[in-house]
């Protein structure tokens, strides 16, 4: 849905011209634009007024059909999305100042304006709505929280050897895709057992076209070596047909065709090619052995199961594909504490798939709003039939009350993890005498090798342990600082951090009042530097120089005596230096701190590292994209080669026009451009 009105129907309801609202929802082309105007024109009718005043004031003019509203602080920030069947009766009913609960009352109170869109149909306002909370995140919306996208097994379909890779992201590359998994994790862990069992390659197209002999994969038998013409083509698309087959849910056709094989060549007395197909057989079992359980009469489905407790809660869901189990993932929205979980799982739902592939079977632990609505929308948007299911005995029973229990063990890891973590931070607040506990932790480190591919990380703790979204790097890039300088270098991050949170939002009012849904801040309360004296003072030097030293607390922890673990040294301002007792909870949290920093500043360098090392010299060509720069190395074999070559034999390659061998010639020849 991407936020656009989804049919011609649409028309944007608001206090504004319908252009001023592009950047979130698009007029449909050829809608009419009469009651916008109109609406302009009697704005003066809502001015001053706030809460459910100004509400009953715009029902007044609200159509009775299908649509979206949003709701508005005197900030401009949403703070609600919802979605009608008739606008003019849903919004009504917040006019009556009755039958709310606080949570309802609060958000009607804090109402300082509302936009409307219309839509042709109930489903079309709820694709809507979800997709738009999605993008805006109300504060009095149920929030999907974790919303990463999911890792998927991707066959390329734009290769004479198609590849085996791990994909994640927009579908933009030609091939087939598989999933989605659970995680990365279970994605590497399929992959590995199919090059042992397919001998598909995993290489990069580029290295696939230069290789001359074959590489270590082939000698340790995971890869049939097309690249070299080990295996013919046929072979090869064998092969991949069979990986595909296998993936696509036909693992025991497959399977009984490379027994029969196997079978084959040992009446040949052909052991050692017998001994593959076994080896081959034995790594598709280690599939479906790592996959838990496997039902028989689920060929595709998403399992999901609520479980609520404590004001929180935690939503498993499972994903089985092509009969086979790949993965369970848990999740914890943000919701009111008050809301049934049936509202919870329903708005959920909508979220969940507004940007994933829908499988064509729904399982449900319990029966949510609107479920027939929803069902109608999933299959509108999909394109087949999506059916939404609350099994009540058999198998599909025995699948969700499986998810339920693992909901159950999940959120009780959760809470328990949440109130050590919230112990700690009152402990941390204590111990460096905060006048309470932090909400957003930032912690710094910088990683290089003798000065170079130096790269700055930073790592972010709240209430909810480690918030890795919010993690950042940041590559070294000023030419001043001398080789290993790592106060010139923490400069250089400090610098570019606060100087980004003042530009995109200002300073923090550090005076007014936290409120249990108020959203994870962007300012740190706190920063936590590796280090000594020496880099406190850069730091507050720094911060004083954006004049934001009152804006954060900055503490240097020291690594110990000999650099051991437990003897750290902790530098803040007002006060002497000074270590804490060995056993110390809030010790053992920052070095957990620090070490978190330590690991991300050093997987960052040695990515970084590792792009340099593996760096083409034609990246660097601007007009040189993948097209060219493989029809290049597929002509030449090597960059060195064609670092040497002419123009004419440049001009000879397929797809190189006269202008751009001449780039690319200059490029090496630096001479012959001046």
């Amino acid at each position: 849905m991407n936020g656009r009105v989804p049919t011609d129907g649409g028309i944007l309801y608001d206090g504004n011209d319908a252009e001023d609202d592009d950047d979130l929802i698009e007029v449909a082309e050829g809608a009419p634009a009469a009651p916008a105007i109109e609406w302009a024109e009697n704005r003066n009718e809502v001015e001053g007024l706030k809460g459910a005043e100004l509400i009953q004031a715009f029902v007044k003019r609200l159509p009775n059909g299908p649509g979206v509203y949003r709701m508005f602080n005197e900030d401009g920030d949403v703070l609600y999305v919802g979605k009608a069947r008739s606008l003019k009766k849903r919004v009504g009913n917040y006019a009556q100042g009755r039958g709310h609960s606080n949570r309802i009352s609060r958000m009607i109170r804090e109402t300082a304006n509302m936009e409307f869109v219309t839509t042709r149909t109930e489903i079309e306002a709820l694709l809507l709505e979800a997709n738009l909370i999605k993008r805006l995140r109300p504060r009095f919306n149920v929030l999907l929280r974790d919303d990463k996208s999911f890792p998927y097994i991707l066959v390329t379909g734009d290769s004479r050897a198609p590849a085996l890779y791990k994909h994640r992201g927009a579908r933009s590359r030609k091939g087939d895709y598989f999933g989605p998994f659970a995680s990365a994790g279970a994605v590497g862990r399929t992959i590995n057992s199919l090059q042992r069992a397919f001998l598909l390659r995993t290489c990069t197209d580029s290295v696939f076209e230069t290789r001359t002999r074959p590489c270590l994969l082939h000698q340790i038998k995971r890869c049939a070596a097309p690249c070299t013409g080990e295996i013919s083509n046929e072979g090869y698309a064998e092969l991949v047909s069979e990986a595909k087959d296998f993936l696509s849910g036909k693992s025991q056709a497959v399977k009984a065709t490379i027994a029969a094989a196997m079978g084959e060549a040992s009446e040949n007395l052909d052991f050692e090619r017998a001994a593959l197909y076994r080896d081959r057989l034995a790594a598709l079992s280690h599939v479906q052995s790592h996959q838990g359980i496997n039902p028989a009469g689920v060929e595709e489905a998403d399992v999901f199961a609520i479980h609520h407790e404590g004001g929180t809660s935690c939503i498993q869901v499972f994903f089985f594909r092509t009969g086979q189990n790949w993965g369970n993932r848990a999740y914890f929205p943000k919701a009111d504490p008050s809301l049934p979980t049936a509202e919870v799982l329903s708005a959920f739902l909508a979220q969940f798939y507004d940007d994933k592939p829908c499988p064509r079977q729904i399982l449900l632990c319990e029966a949510v709003e609107e479920q027939e609505l929803l069902g109608q929308a999933l299959s509108e948007k999909s394109g087949y039939k999506v059916a939404i299911q609350v099994p009540q005995r058999g198998e599909k029973k025995d699948l969700v009350d499986h998810a339920l229990a693992n909901a159950r063990e999940a959120h009780g890891r959760k809470l328990a993890e949440t109130a050590s973590q919230s112990r700690l931070l009152d402990g941390f607040a204590e111990t460096f005498k905060l006048e309470r506990a932090p909400r957003r932790i930032e912690i710094y480190d910088n990683s290089h090798i003798m000065g170079t591919n130096a790269v700055g990380g930073m790592v972010v703790a709240g209430p909810e342990g480690f918030v890795k979204g919010q993690y950042r790097k940041f590559n070294i890039k000023s030419t001043d600082i001398t080789p290993g300088d790592d106060f010139g270098m923490m400069r250089e991050v400090m610098t570019r951090r606060f100087s980004r949170l003042l530009k995109e939002v200002g300073k923090p009012d550090r005076t007014a009042e936290i409120t249990e849904d108020a959203a994870f801040p962007a300012w740190p309360d706190v920063i936590l530097i590796d280090g000594g004296q020496g880099q406190m003072t850069a730091v507050r030097a720094i911060l004083k120089e954006l004049d934001v030293e009152d804006c954060v607390t900055a503490i240097g922890v020291a690594k110990g005596v000999d650099r051991d673990a437990g003897r750290e040294r902790f530098f803040a301002l007002g006060r002497d230096s000074f270590t804490l007792p060995p056993r110390d909870p809030v010790l053992y949290f920052i070095q957990r701190l620090r070490d978190e920093a330590h690991r991300f500043a050093i997987g960052s360098h040695r990515a970084r590292r590792k792009k340099e090392m593996v760096k083409n010299p034609l990246d660097e060509i601007a007009g040189i994209g993948p097209t060219r720069k493989r029809a290049l190395l597929t002509h030449f074999g090597t960059a060195k080669a064609v670092s040497r070559a002419g123009m004419s034999d440049l001009m000879a390659v397929n797809g190189i026009s006269e202008a751009v061998a001449r780039l690319v010639y200059e490029h090496f020849h630096e001479d012959a451009a001046k």
